[in-house]
């Protein structure tokens, strides 16, 4: 099962994840308190090992805001309303895999996440179902329900809250985080 750390901001949440060398990071680029810059993002991403894999993560972004920052990302998630159209022009234009919040064809993988996104709250996994892609898994994870959230068989487990200690990532969570995810049958 795969790991995601999202919402990095500053050059210490990329240190930690550079120790617990997650397979994904996110960066937030919608209106939040975890949001940066793309001149900020970039930055981070200079710095990240490049074993793991930078997410930029846009709530209904246009495509040129979209562009400004895919030059140096991995992967793109769309995590707004965005349409099926939408969806396959940004796989057209920027040749990166795309992860869109719920159901999907066009998109490459899915995430499931609570109604209010990087909260801590957490939604009833039972909802989702079977898909035939596949999904990252996030909303209201943390070290106490990680084996609880990994029977739903996501493809990787997507935190931001839940590695963080009054609302600042904690690099110990995401050593223990990662640690225990890879740990799991």
């Amino acid at each position: 099962m795969k790991v995601k750390i999202c919402g990095l901001t500053r050059l210490a949440d990329i240190e930690a994840c550079n120790a617990a060398l997650p397979d994904y990071i996110g960066f937030v680029f919608a209106p939040s308190q975890r949001r940066v810059t793309v001149i900020q993002a970039r930055h981070l991403k200079q710095a990240l090992d490049p074993r793991t894999k930078a997410v930029g993560v846009f709530v209904n972004a246009s495509l040129e805001e979209i562009a400004q920052a895919s030059e140096f990302l991995d992967l793109i998630q769309l995590h707004g309303n965005e349409s099926e159209v939408f969806v396959r022009q940004v796989k057209s234009l920027y040749s990166l895999p795309v992860i869109k919040l719920g159901e999907s064809n066009a998109a490459d993988y899915l995430v499931f996440d609570s109604p209010q996104p990087g909260s801590g709250q957490t939604f009833d996994w039972n909802t989702i179902s079977c898909y035939n892609k596949p999904y990252f898994l996030a909303g209201g994870l943390a070290l106490e329900n990680i084996a609880k959230a990994a029977t739903h068989m996501p493809y990787c487990l997507d935190v931001s809250s839940g590695v963080e200690t009054s609302g600042v990532k904690d690099r110990e969570k995401i050593l223990q985080f990662v640690s225990q995810v890879r740990r799991l049958p």
